[in-house]
């Protein structure tokens, strides 16, 4: 085998790599919702008890995705998966065999910081070595992850198992995506650019020498991108996590069919990676982000406006359709926004305040709409999506 043939097979031998840990990434993600009741059964713990597992997750995710976007240089991108991902193999297995809540709880910050570490090294590399038709598929085999997530413990249920083995099983899939990222742990480092990969034109060169943590700190894009990824975020999940009750209590619709209109919404999610990815290297990147954010805020105007049930469904699928290019696009440009030199510190930055805004703002609209009305979801997507725009533009112009 050639040179070339082999420096190929191995780029792709990554990228196959790569489609597999957005998948596994997502998978425990859909495991708890249809687990918890069993879970809080045989612990005997309220329904409530879930968010100690939520916050806990949500912890571990926030310090691990910052920290490892300013240890990837120093780990290599390999190691740091194969880590991130034998932990939140152990975290996992710990799911399984854990005898009360509270061993569950430890366990949920083991898992988030694996995958905080997960996501951030991934997202890292990937906007480095792969275009922008991967990084949209990529984020979609996230989404499948969570999908399938669920179908796996229904599974398991159904075949008249205990919950655990649903988390065992992940268990043993992530242990044998970390050992093939022991694997190819070199790799990773010498094939930075792989197939598809971008070539921009605008972005700095990296400097000669290692560039000081305060320096990336201290510039405007990365705190404006960081803002631009926690509102998005935002968006997506309260938009998923409120429609519900947006269309049975104030537009009328059965609870069946509104169930099935929130599966339609993050299909348009995950459609919307699939069909922008066909396309992506055939169209400007920047044009697709802006145009992307700006179907963002005509679906949200469309929640916004009072009618029937109909319209805001409509508008919720545009908002999933127009959403599922943002942070797949905003993380791939990181570098033309701060420089080559500080993208993968600026992108774990961005990776953890992502998780921030979906834990924080979602919450608030709830605390907004137990205040007032579900009604106030629309003019909330509306200002955030408005929000949004005006931190990218901001992002760009301070670069």
């Amino acid at each position: 085998m050639s040179t070339t043939s082999r420096t190929t097979t191995t780029a792709t031998s990554l990228l196959v790599l790569a489609y597999l840990a957005f998948v596994s990434l997502g998978l425990p993600d859909g495991l708890l919702g249809v687990g918890w009741p069993s879970i809080r059964s045989d612990f005997t713990v309220p329904t409530e008890a879930v968010g100690l597992l939520l916050t806990s997750g949500t912890v571990g995710y926030l310090v691990s995705s910052v920290v490892a976007g300013f240890t990837i240089a120093r780990l290599g991108v390999g190691w740091l998966l194969a880590g991130s991902t034998a932990l939140a193999s152990l975290a996992l297995a710990g799911y399984a065999g854990s005898p009360g809540l509270p061993l569950m709880v430890g366990c949920a910050l083991l898992l988030g910081l694996g995958s905080g570490a997960i996501d951030a090294g991934l997202n890292a590399y990937a906007a480095g070595a792969f275009g922008p038709r991967h990084m949209n598929w990529l984020h979609a085999c996230f989404g499948l992850g969570v999908a399938i997530g669920p179908l796996i413990m229904t599974t398991v249920l159904g075949a008249g198992l205990a919950w655990r083995w649903g988390y065992g099983i992940v268990a043993a899939a992530q242990a044998v995506l970390a050992l093939a990222f022991v694997l190819t742990a070199r790799n990773w480092a010498q094939h930075r650019a792989g197939p598809g990969g971008p070539t921009p034109t605008d972005v700095p060169a990296p400097p000669a020498g290692p560039v000081r943590i305060r320096a990336t700190l201290a510039l405007p894009a990365v705190w404006f991108g960081a803002l631009t990824f926690a509102v998005y975020v935002a968006i997506e999940v309260a938009a998923g996590l409120w429609a519900f009750l947006l269309l049975t209590e104030n537009r009328g619709m059965s609870a069946t069919a509104a169930g099935l209109c929130v599966s339609l919404y993050w299909g348009s999610l995950f459609v919307g990676r699939v069909v922008q990815g066909l396309f992506a290297n055939r169209l400007s990147t920047r044009s697709v982000l802006l145009g992307s954010m700006l179907g963002m805020a005509a679906g949200s105007a469309l929640v916004a406006l009072p009618g029937p049930a109909w319209l805001a469904v409509l508008g919720l699928a545009i908002i999933g359709f127009g959403a599922a290019a943002v942070f797949p696009l905003l993380t791939l440009t990181t570098a033309e926004r701060v420089g080559q030199q500080h993208a993968d510190r600026a992108i774990g930055v961005q990776i953890g305040a992502a998780g921030l805004g979906g834990a924080l703002l979602p919450a608030a609209l709830g605390v907004l709409i137990g205040r007032t009305s579900v009604a106030a979801l629309g003019p909330a997507l509306v200002v955030a999506s408005l929000a949004m725009l005006a931190l990218y533009w901001a992002a760009n112009r301070r670069r």
